[in-house]
């Protein structure tokens, strides 16, 4: 009987060609978070082209027309088909390069049509009332208060806060040094009250949470450890919950809110794809649907003949 992908295995030929992907990627700087996902992806995508019984570089553009619609056939997301092509596009981009194939049979593959759905913000007045009910009386108090505060001052990502040291803050100079996506380092300031809120937090509150004095890592969890996300998303839901914040919120959405504020508050977007480290402004362009829906939404409510 014939085996199905779920039973068959990748290839030997499949598995060294992706450990030197990963390999690359790795060399490229690329981030731990991102080679898993691409490993995932195309691990899958192995495993079909061995029960195929083709070999990485005889895949065509045909083939994989029939790979994408396999995936759909199995309801996966459009989302999730557009990830694993874009994968699929690097990796033969990359044997490309190398000169094991001629060219890229990813290039002329659409992606599905996705809805992009609009970033989750709050609102001024609930991103007030969230950080102004943290207590600033325990360490923990005080150090959740100096997390979230930064959080939305700076627009941080949740990876990009649990990485910051000691040396990353310049009070002097008000700002913060971020690494971010593909070890890439940007500068971005801090306002008062977050730098205040981290004062004191540094001030009464991290000297009781250390247990080792030579550990670098700014905030610190109640065993003297570098946070991680999980716990900062954990700590942000209690909040919340205690501030009754509705809806799923997430460390995301205060970065969403950070560069939907700014917008409002007239800043150019190009200043805000700097400040959020992204790659390419269509990426921050998101944030004008938010400003737009915002709109809309007041003109429905306001105007007489809407």
């Amino acid at each position: 009987m014939k085996k199905t992908p779920i039973e068959l295995e990748a290839s030997a030929d499949w598995r060294a060609v992706l450990v030197r992907f990963d390999e690359d990627l790795r060399r490229r700087g690329a981030a731990e978070k991102t080679r898993s996902a691409y490993a995932a992806d195309l691990r899958q995508f192995a495993v079909w082209a061995s029960w195929q019984q083709v070999q990485p570089p005889e895949v065509t553009h045909r083939l994989l027309r029939r790979y994408a619609a396999a995936l759909s056939e199995r309801k996966s997301a459009p989302a999730t088909v557009a990830r694993k092509l874009a994968a699929l596009r690097a990796f033969y981009e990359t044997l490309r390069e190398h000169g094991e194939i001629e060219a890229n049979p990813a290039n002329l593959l659409a992606a599905p049509k996705r809805a992009r759905e609009l970033p989750s913000v709050l609102a001024p007045d609930e991103i007030s009332r969230l950080l102004d009910r943290i207590p600033a009386s325990t360490p923990l108090e005080l150090r959740d208060r100096a997390l979230f505060e930064i959080a939305y001052a700076s627009g941080l990502r949740a990876e990009e806060l649990v990485c910051l040291d000691l040396t990353s803050v310049d009070f002097d100079a008000e700002e913060l040094r971020v690494e971010g996506k593909g070890s890439k380092t940007r500068f971005v300031p801090a306002g008062e009250p977050a730098l205040r809120a981290l004062a004191r937090y540094l001030e009464r509150a991290r000297g009781a949470l250390a247990q080792d004095a030579a550990e670098p890592a700014l905030f610190l969890s109640k065993s003297g450890r570098r946070l991680s996300t999980s716990d900062i998303r954990r700590r942000l839901r209690v909040w919340a919950r205690h501030a009754a914040v509705q809806g799923g919120v997430h460390p995301h959405a205060l970065r969403h809110s950070f560069a939907t504020h700014l917008l409002e508050g007239g800043a150019d977007l190009r200043s805000i794809q700097e400040l959020l480290g992204h790659a390419s402004v269509s990426t921050t362009q998101i944030y004008t649907r938010v400003e737009s829906a915002r709109l809309k939404h007041a003109y429905s409510r306001a105007h007489p003949r809407a």
